[in-house]
C-alpha cells in the first residue's frame, strides 16, 4: 500500500517549533489530553452505538488502555472508541480548525506559559502537546463499524510532515504510539504512569487500564512466588456529581474542573446539587476564577456537559444555560430525558427548560451570597466576567434587576479602588432625586475630570461610572426599583429648580449670540443652547436623550458597521467669561470675524472634553498659536 507524504499547514508546524523547543513546567499534561481525546472518542461511540448497533463490533466492554514498552521506548494511548478515517485524521491532525491559533501562538511564545499549561486545553491542541515528550508519533485509526476493517496509519516526526497510508486494523478505535525521547523515558515507569493518571484523569467515566506485573502464590509450588501480569485500572471512574457533596472533597472538586475545563487553576466557586420534583437532575457547576481567553469569540462553546442516565450525551449543552453565563463550566446529568435526545428535541423540550430556570436561578444566588459573604473573591470574579455578566440586563428581561444587584461601578463617591452597586446608590439619592445617573468613558481618570459632571459635583449628587463600551447600549431604557437611568452626556440637565429665573435672564441677555453661534455651526450641531451641567469648562457636546452614546458609536465604527451621522447640542455655560468677552464683541460689532474664530474654535474644544479630534486638527493648532501670541504681546505691552 503507496504511503502518502504531506505538510502540515503552516500554523501547526509553528506549533510543533515551539512545542519542540520550549521547556514547560508541567510536560505530563501531554497524557492527560491523549486521555481526554481517547474518552471523548469513546464517549460519541456509545452515543451513536444507541442507534447503530454496528458500532459495538460486539464490544461494549468500553475502555483506554496505557501501554509502555520499554525495549522500543515507546507509549501507547489506545482506545476502542469511534476512530477516524484518512481524511478525518488528515484534518484532525494536520490542521488547527481554530479562530484562535493566532492568539495561541503569541501566547506560548510568551513566558507566562511556561506555567499555565492549560492554554494548552484551551486552545484544542493537546493532541501536539505529546511532541514535548517524543521524536515521533504514530497514530493507527479505524472507524467503528467498518465492515472491511480498513484503517489509515498517520506519522510523524514534528519536521513539518507527516505520511499516511491505508493499513489493515482488527479492532475498531485508535492508538496513539509515542517513541519518547531520550531525556523522557521516566514516562514509561509504572508509578509515573500512575501518579499521573490519578492526578488528571481520575475522573475520566470510562477505564484507564494498563498491564502491571505483579506477584503471587505459584499454584504449583507451594511457598514459592511467581510474576504474573494482569490488567488493572488505573482511574476511580467516580461520578463525582452523582455522590453526596459531603463525600467529596475540595481536591477531587478542584482536579474535576481541572478534567472538564482544561484550566491549570482552581475554580473562584463550586456549585454542587441534586434538583428534585417537577424535574429530577443532578449539577455539578464551577464559577471559573480566570477568563478563558475565546470569552466573546464566536467559537467558544458555551453550556455543561449533558449527560442522561450516566451516559454522555454532549459535550457543551447551550440549551442548559444563558449566554451572560457561559463562563459556567460543570456536568448536568438528567433522568427524565430520553437517551437518544437530539438537538433538536433538547430546544423543544419542557424538561431542559425547566433544568435551565434551576441552573440559571441557582447560579445568580450563588454569585449574590459570594457578593455579599465573600467580597473579595466576588471583586476578583466580576474583573473576569462582570462584561459577561452584564449582558444579561439586555437579554434577560425578567431576570434584570437580579442580575442588576451583582453589578459593580466605579463612581464619583467611591474610595480609591472601591465599587458601588445600584442599592448603594439608591440609599445615598438626594431627597428629591428622581433618576440614577451614569458617565461612560474608557478610563476612570478621564471620567472622573469630565465637564459633564462639574454640576453634580457642585450639588454633591452621585455619578456612576461606566467603562465598558456597550454600557450605555445596555442601560439605555433601563430602571432599577422604579428608578430610570440617565446618562449625564445626553439630554437636558436642570439639577437646581430655583436657577430659572437665571437661567431666563441669560437667555434673555445672550439669546442673539446663541443665534449667531447656531448659524456659524449649522452644519455641525443640530442646537445650541445654555447648560445645567456645566460649572467651570466653557461648553460641551451632549446628545439628545435617545441617541447613541459616542463611545458606542466608536466601536460600532471599528467593527465596521455603518453608523448614521447625528448632529449633537452644543451646550454653553453662560457663567464662563469667555461667553461674556464674545458677547462684549458681539454687541460691538456683529460681523466681526473674531466671532466666527471663537464659535468654531468652542466647538472644537468640546469636541476634545468629549475625548474627539477637532474637526480641522491643523486649523485648531493654528487658532490657539495666534491667540497664544496675541495673549504674548498684551503681556509684552503691559511691562
Amino acid at each position: 500500500m503507496s504511503v502518502e507524504k504531506l505538510k502540515f499547514k503552516t500554523e501547526v508546524k509553528q506549533l510543533l517549533d515551539l512545542m519542540i523547543h520550549s521547556l514547560y513546567s508541567h510536560k505530563e499534561v501531554f497524557l492527560r489530553e491523549l486521555i481526554s481525546n481517547a474518552s471523548d472518542a469513546v464517549d460519541r461511540a456509545r452515543y451513536e452505538s444507541l442507534t447503530n448497533s454496528d458500532i459495538l463490533e460486539n464490544d461494549g466492554n468500553w475502555k483506554i488502555t496505557v501501554s509502555k514498552d520499554k525495549n522500543a521506548g515507546t507509549l501507547t494511548i489506545s482506545d476502542n472508541g469511534i476512530g477516524m478515517t484518512k481524511d478525518e485524521i488528515i484534518k484532525a491532525l494536520g490542521t488547527i480548525a481554530h479562530s484562535g491559533t493566532k492568539e495561541f501562538l503569541a501566547a506560548l511564545q510568551s513566558k507566562e506559559v511556561k506555567d499555565n499549561p492549560e492554554l494548552i486545553g484551551q486552545f484544542g491542541v493537546g493532541f501536539y502537546s505529546s511532541f514535548m515528550v517524543a521524536d515521533k508519533i504514530t497514530v493507527i485509526s479505524r472507524p467503528a463499524g467498518q465492515k472491511d476493517k480498513m484503517g489509515v496509519k498517520w506519522e510523524s516526526t514534528g519536521d513539518g510532515t507527516y505520511t499516511v497510508e491505508d493499513i489493515y486494523k482488527e479492532t475498531k478505535g485508535t492508538d496513539v504510539i509515542l517513541h519518547l525521547m531520550e531525556g523522557e523515558k521516566k514516562y514509561l515507569d509504572e508509578w509515573e504512569i500512575r501518579s499521573v493518571v490519578k492526578k488528571y484523569s481520575d475522573f475520566i467515566e470510562h477505564p484507564v487500564v494498563m498491564e502491571v506485573e505483579k506477584e503471587q502464590e505459584s499454584t504449583l509450588k507451594k511457598g514459592e512466588k511467581v510474576k504474573v501480569k494482569e490488567e488493572e485500572t488505573l482511574n476511580s471512574m467516580k461520578a463525582i456529581w452523582l455522590k453526596d457533596k459531603s463525600e467529596v472533597t475540595k481536591e477531587e472538586y478542584n482536579e474535576f474542573y481541572k478534567h472538564i475545563s482544561h484550566d491549570f487553576t482552581g475554580p473562584a466557586k463550586v456549585i454542587h446539587y441534586k434538583a428534585e420534583g417537577t424535574s429530577e437532575f443532578s449539577a455539578l457547576l464551577y464559577i471559573p476564577s480566570k477568563a478563558p481567553f475565546n470569552i466573546f469569540y464566536k467559537d467558544y462553546e458555551i453550556g455543561p456537559v449533558l449527560y442522561v442516565k450516566r451516559v454522555q450525551i454532549m459535550d457543551h449543552c447551550e440549551d442548559l444555560i444563558p449566554p451572560y453565563l457561559r463562563f459556567v463550566r460543570g456536568v448536568v446529568d438528567s433522568s427524565d430525558l430520553p437517551l437518544n435526545v437530539s438537538r433538536e428535541i433538547l430546544q423543544n423540550n419542557r424538561q431542559v427548560e425547566i433544568i435551565k430556570t434551576n441552573i440559571t436561578k441557582k447560579v445568580l444566588e450563588t454569585l449574590a451570597d459570594m457578593n455579599k459573604d465573600e467580597y473579595d473573591g466576588y471583586l476578583t470574579f466580576y474583573k473576569e466576567f462582570g462584561r459577561v455578566l452584564k449582558e444579561g440586563i439586555h437579554f434577560d428581561f425578567t431576570r434584570r434587576e437580579t442580575i442588576a444587584d451583582l453589578l459593580l461601578f466605579p463612581s464619583t463617591k467611591a474610595e480609591d479602588g472601591k465599587f458601588r452597586t445600584f442599592q448603594d446608590y439608591i440609599e445615598g439619592m438626594k431627597e428629591d432625586q428622581q433618576e440614577i445617573y451614569y458617565a461612560t468613558g474608557t478610563a476612570l481618570d478621564e471620567v472622573l475630570k469630565s465637564p459633564y459632571l462639574e454640576a453634580f459635583r457642585d450639588k454633591d449628587i452621585e455619578v456612576l461610572i461606566f467603562l465598558d463600551e456597550i454600557d450605555d447600549f445596555i442601560f439605555t431604557g433601563f430602571e432599577y426599583k422604579g428608578k430610570k437611568l440617565k446618562s449625564v452626556s445626553k439630554g437636558d440637565i436642570n439639577l437646581d429648580k430655583t436657577e430659572g429665573d437665571e437661567k431666563k435672564n441669560a437667555r434673555k441677555k445672550y439669546g442673539k449670540l446663541l443665534d449667531l453661534v447656531k448659524d456659524t455651526l449649522k452644519d455641525d450641531v443640530k442646537d445650541v443652547r445654555l447648560s445645567g451641567r456645566l460649572t467651570d469648562s466653557a461648553c460641551c457636546l451632549v446628545a439628545d436623550e435617545g441617541d447613541m452614546d459616542p463611545q458606542m458609536e466608536k466601536l460600532l465604527k471599528a467593527m465596521g458597521q455603518d453608523v448614521p451621522q447625528r448632529k449633537r447640542i452644543l451646550e454653553i455655560n453662560p457663567a464662563h467669561p469667555l461667553f461674556a468677552a464674545m458677547n462684549t464683541i458681539f454687541e460691538k460689532d456683529k460681523r466681526s470675524p473674531v466671532l466666527d474664530e471663537y464659535t468654531k474654535l468652542l466647538y472644537d474644544q468640546a469636541l476634545l472634553l468629549e475625548g474627539s479630534k477637532p474637526k480641522d486638527p491643523a486649523a485648531f493648532a493654528k487658532a490657539v498659536a495666534k491667540l497664544m501670541v496675541e495673549n504674548a504681546e498684551k503681556s509684552n505691552a503691559n511691562v
